[in-house]
């Protein structure tokens, strides 16, 4: 394994960082996804006791640490579990394997088949409508959703699909949460602020954006206005590539890029997708949140 100080310094010193992306085939006017100082994971199991809810709980979730946040989006996962915890959910954690969203996206079938096969045998006994598996990037979550169904054998296919009934992103689950009142405007900042929104293609496709204008709408003064963009651009591993750059970057022009550059500095852009805030800071250098941040920044 890699040491994140160590690979960090490669991702992001000049020299090495071209060398890398000469070997890889990355575009070079990419910049490079960064390791934190520590897994998300490691985070929770140190301060796994600051988060437990000692009064008014209000539900417990399992929480899937995928494998963008929990490496590269720790600092967004943090926000998450902590606004978890100041919401009245506790949080658990059942050990698992990566969602296999990396292997799909590049075609590596069977690789994914066996992580899609790991994590319906471990969260089919545990995962119900009271006790949900809720996760942060949605191209991760999502797949229990969609190609977990299809990847497992025959004879898994109905724990699969009972399974990814009760699978959402946090944006879904804490939008149904503040449907049955269980969480309010009056734990949220009285503060003015715009947001423009882009929605993730999984999100688009397989859920609603509706749950993140919905969640960034609760505080009673935050205005929240969707970006009429189709894909970002980067798809993934896609926008990467040296050879797609230039296309990636084109369809980034269409909408996102103008919608973005035209905002006000004090408005705040948010983006569910690991992959869609780094082509929103590589084509515009503006900084995107991921909806669960905004949130958490606005309780009191």
């Amino acid at each position: 394994m890699i040491f994140p100080s160590l690979s960090n310094f490669g991702l992001s010193n000049k020299y090495t960082s071209k060398i890398l992306k000469k070997f890889l085939k990355i575009a070079p006017q990419r910049s490079m996804p960064l390791y934190y100082k520590e897994t998300l994971l490691s985070w929770y199991q140190k301060n796994r006791k600051s988060l437990e809810v000692t009064v008014n709980q209000k539900g417990k979730v399992y929480f899937f640490f995928d494998e963008f946040t929990n490496f590269n989006d720790v600092e967004i996962g943090i926000k998450a579990l902590k606004l978890l915890s100041k919401l009245g959910y506790e949080v658990d954690y059942l050990e698992h394997v990566d969602s296999g969203r990396a292997h799909l996206s590049k075609g590596l079938i069977e690789e994914a088949q066996k992580l899609a096969k790991q994590n319906v045998s471990i969260f089919r006994t545990w995962i119900n409508k009271d006790v949900p598996l809720i996760g942060i990037e949605p191209s991760a979550i999502l797949s229990f959703r969609d190609e977990y169904p299809r990847l497992v054998n025959k004879d898994e296919v109905e724990a699969a699909k009972k399974l990814a009934q009760n699978c959402f992103m946090i944006d879904e689950f804490i939008a149904q949460e503040i449907q049955k009142g269980n969480i309010t405007s009056a734990q949220f900042t009285k503060a003015t602020k715009q947001i423009k929104l882009h929605g993730h293609c999984h999100q688009k496709s397989l859920s609603t954006i509706e749950s993140s204008i919905q969640l960034m709408s609760l505080p009673e003064n935050y205005h929240v206005e969707n970006i009429q963009s189709g894909c970002c651009g980067m798809a993934g591993s896609f926008g990467y590539e040296e050879e797609h750059f230039e296309v990636s970057m084109q369809v980034g022009e269409l909408v996102l890029f103008p919608a973005v550059r035209n905002a006000d500095a004090e408005t705040i852009i948010a983006a569910p997708g690991t992959s869609c805030r780094h082509q929103i800071k590589d084509g515009t250098k503006r900084h995107a949140l991921h909806p669960i941040e905004v949130l958490y920044d606005a309780l009191l």
